[in-house]
């Protein structure tokens, strides 16, 4: 039975007649003041949306490939590392992200009877070595292996306050890496090393908003293209999904528009590689069950916002070092959204939602604009080193916290219906909250600060 007409009989409504129908129904209500609200970003958020005034014309921003799900796992001690980097991929995991401690770490002892042509390897670096990242491309080229170096100088400046070693000797040694590196040839299926990484993720957790989230990326991704002329692989872009469902897809798809457009005027070809991560702002020690309930939301945004690959955030990682059970909770959240509820099936699955469309142009928009001051005004280093981005953060941040403690932001179990039979003193393996080290920094640092630090921290000290 054909069922091409089956709506046929039915006139179509346009949007002038379901407003007309809407304020009718609100009885002489104003319909703006009474239906549309405002996002913390300035966006004017509609009750209903319709093609004939809401279809954005951004074109495809979504990657035609499945996302990937990431073990994380910090190399202090190599064999054990390597164990348990078998261990995750037999359980599931299909790409690990080594942290390296030292750039004396054995990488044949690290990647001893791993799969190697078939799963992707991300190596986040906290430090800057010429000779180290040689290492790798030698053992990726010989071996055939799948690496995804992670170096990111200027996130490095805006974490830690100052440079590996300073602006003129980090960049130096970054152009004399990518002189180096081979130009690639069918990305993302191929042996050798990009390098960069784009540290988004700590302007969300310090409390930027979307916008300035978006912006601060793009001429953070702006000075690697004008201070290395040589750039011939792709960017490794680490992004921060928070709480907001559909905003944050629309986010990761506005990052992708804006990293595209951006990369034309550098005739760089690559399209970006996102790998997302839940944001730590809204996690809570107290009642933390409900961060995987967060999480999984988070993750759910990442897929249908087209990131390339995803690492989860264990429920317990605030508070706990990393342990088998809270990885395996984390690993198989993603499991479950992948192999049961097929998140991986179709591709850019969020494309013709016309709300998420509509707040996806809307961020691009705003976001280019704020990009284009930062520009006008030295670039995003010059606007670090005077503090103007720091400040702005602060700003956002101190407007969220606001509506935090005054209740209006929820947090289930921290300042809403809190269960004051809880008790987490005893339970603390981690320091949660900001860590103060005082020290002489070229910039003021950015730094990263939850939501519920200060609840935390009160209920703490009233625990018997």
């Amino acid at each position: 039975m054909e069922n091409n007409n089956l709506f046929s009989e039915f006139e179509p409504v346009s949007s002038k007649q379901w407003k007309q129908q809407i304020q009718y129904e609100l009885k002489g209500a104003d319909y703006n003041e009474t239906l549309v609200w405002e996002s913390p970003e300035g966006i004017k958020v509609k009750p209903f949306y319709h093609n004939d005034e809401d279809k954005a014309n951004l074109g495809s921003n979504a990657p035609e490939t499945a996302f990937s799900i990431v073990q994380n796992i910090f190399v202090h001690d190599v064999k054990k590392s390597n164990e348990r980097a078998l261990d995750t991929l037999q359980r599931g995991a299909e790409s690990i992200r080594f942290t390296l401690e030292s750039e004396t770490t054995s990488i044949a002892e690290l990647m001893h009877n791993l799969p190697l042509e078939s799963t992707t390897y991300y190596f986040h670096l906290p430090f800057l070595s010429i000779d180290f990242v040689n290492h790798l491309n030698d053992f990726s080229n010989k071996n055939k292996a799948n690496f995804i170096l992670q170096i990111d100088s200027i996130g490095q400046l805006c974490s830690d306050g100052n440079w590996f070693e300073n602006l003129d000797s980090d960049f130096e040694k970054l152009n004399a890496i990518a002189k180096n590196s081979p130009p690639l040839e069918g990305w993302p299926k191929v042996g050798v090393a990009p390098f960069l990484k784009t540290s988004s993720g700590i302007y969300q957790n310090a409390g930027a908003n979307k916008v300035q989230e978006l912006a601060y990326t793009l001429a953070h991704v702006n000075e690697y293209f004008n201070r290395i002329p040589n750039l011939n692989s792709p960017i490794t872009i680490e992004v921060a999904v928070g709480t907001n469902y559909f905003f944050e897809i629309a986010k990761l798809r506005a990052l992708r528009v804006l990293f595209n457009t951006l990369a034309k005027e550098y005739n760089h070809n690559f399209d970006c590689h996102i790998i997302a991560t839940p944001t730590k702002r809204n996690k809570t020690i107290y009642d933390y069950n409900v961060n995987m309930l967060r999480t999984t939301t988070e993750c759910m945004s990442a897929i249908l916002g087209g990131a390339n690959a995803i690492a989860n955030l264990p429920y317990d990682s605030l508070y706990h070092k990393d342990n088998e059970f809270g990885d395996r909770i984390a690993r198989n959240q993603l499991l479950v959204l992948k192999h049961e509820s097929y998140f991986d099936k179709v591709n850019n699955p969020a494309d013709g939602a016309y709300y998420i469309e509509s707040i996806t142009e809307q961020l691009a928009e705003k976001a280019l604009s704020l990009f284009k001051d930062i520009e006008a005004n030295g670039g995003f280093i010059t606007q670090l080193i005077e503090g103007n981005i720091q400040r702005k953060i602060s700003e956002s941040a101190s407007k969220e916290q606001e509506l935090f403690d005054s209740g209006k932001e929820v947090l289930l179990g921290t300042n809403k219906y809190p269960n004051k039979n809880d008790k987490m003193k005893h339970d603390l393996e981690l320091y949660p909250f900001v860590k103060q080290n005082p020290r002489k920094t070229l910039i003021t640092p950015i730094i990263e600060k939850r939501l519920a630090e200060k609840i935390e921290q009160e209920r703490l000290s009233q625990e018997v």
